[in-house]
């Protein structure tokens, strides 16, 4: 795994760290910084593929009527 360095404001820096220790879905900081860039590229991904479906023309839908069915599919 690479290993990087990065500089975080205080603020940011001290909501991982409460994250971290109070939360405890993590066991570090890392994890939690890897987990919100996994999602936030998800979330790129998908819209990506609902502005292209929306341009396409294929459907009548919205881009957030496309995201609210997505979003009660997966529940």
């Amino acid at each position: 795994m690479a290993r990087q360095s990065i500089s975080l404001t205080e603020q940011n820096d001290l909501w991982l760290r409460n994250h971290v220790e109070n939360i405890g879905d993590y066991a570090n900081k890392s994890e939690l910084v890897n987990d919100l860039i996994r999602r936030a590229r998800r979330a790129e991904a998908i819209n990506s593929k609902l502005a292209n479906a929306e341009k396409s023309g294929f459907s009548a839908q919205s881009a957030d009527d496309m995201l609210a069915e997505f979003k009660a599919s997966i529940k």
